[in-house]
């Protein structure tokens, strides 16, 4: 088990490729590689197919066509900055794989994958919406950083510095260009990495919701009589005295020999003797 509860063998690779091991950030890589493929091919032979039928659209998912929202970041141009994308989610992607284990990793890209077309579509209300080919590998280097915040990157830069300098660079570039989709889309994705991992490592607990569930029946119970006040760990030291004469007597002329008020002390001490048996 790892520090975050998950199995063991959800931290395995999903298989070996030539003695090479293969994650689940490498798979997601090899799928985006292929849109890069398939997107140069119809833009070669002006196929357009899939830039009619895969970007995202606020105003045609509000519309019926849900689907974009899920095929969005299949439409991939050729470039060089996708390039560094794919870096991206093979090298930290796969060391956050390794940390939190397949299942929470692939919960982890789900949310940044799909947080920019849900908010976009929530904005579409209002302003339509449009986005194509968003990976999130970015943010995949955020959670990265959230997970080894001193990690030494170049330059001797720590990795929770690089984070920051970098979300604060692209942040300025959108807003000198006034892409405002660019940068919710920037902080949507990383805020949802950091949460995500944040999360993990117990730093804040979602509330939970109970809805349909009555709340339980109150009854009112009759008042319970006082308890009686405990008595002595011991008999006094002269009480004690007292029946051992008592007992002396018995033994020298009888039980007949006691009086009424002797015979009721006797009782007593020997009700006290059973009541401590019992508590036993």
């Amino acid at each position: 088990m790892n520090r975050f509860g998950t199995p063991d063998d959800e931290h395995q690779p999903v298989l070996w490729l030539g003695g090479y091991a293969i994650y689940a950030a490498h798979l997601i890589a090899l799928v985006f590689a292929v849109s890069v493929v398939v997107t140069t091919l119809t833009m070669f032979f002006n196929i357009g197919l899939l830039a009619a039928w895969l970007p995202f659209n606020s105003e045609l998912v509000l519309s019926g066509q849900v689907w974009r929202v899920l095929t969005y970041g299949l439409v991939n141009p050729p470039s060089l900055q996708l390039v560094f994308d794919l870096v991206f989610i093979v090298w930290f992607g796969r060391e956050v794989e390794k940390f939190v284990g397949r299942r929470k990793f692939l919960g982890l890209y789900a949310g940044i994958y799909l947080v920019t077309p849900l908010l976009f579509t929530l904005i579409g209300l209002w302003v339509p919406m449009q986005r194509a080919g968003e990976i999130g590998a970015f943010a995949l280097f955020i959670a990265f950083a959230t997970l080894y915040p001193n990690a030494v990157m170049m330059f001797d830069v720590l990795a929770k510095w690089a984070a920051l300098i970098l979300v604060g660079i692209f942040t300025l570039m959108a807003l000198a260009y006034h892409d405002s989709a660019g940068l919710i889309a920037l902080w949507g994705t990383c805020g949802w990495a950091y949460a995500y991992v944040r999360h993990e490592q117990g730093a804040f607990a979602l509330p939970s919701f109970r809805f349909g569930q009555r709340p339980p029946n109150l009854r009112v119970l009759p008042d319970r009589p006082a308890k009686p006040a405990a008595r002595s760990a011991a008999v006094p030291t002269a009480t004690m005295a007292e029946i051992d004469g008592l007992l002396d007597k018995i033994a020298r002329s009888g039980l007949a020999s006691l009086t009424e008020k002797e015979r009721t002390k006797l009782n007593e001490a020997r009700a006290e003797m059973l009541r401590k048996s019992a508590g036993r």
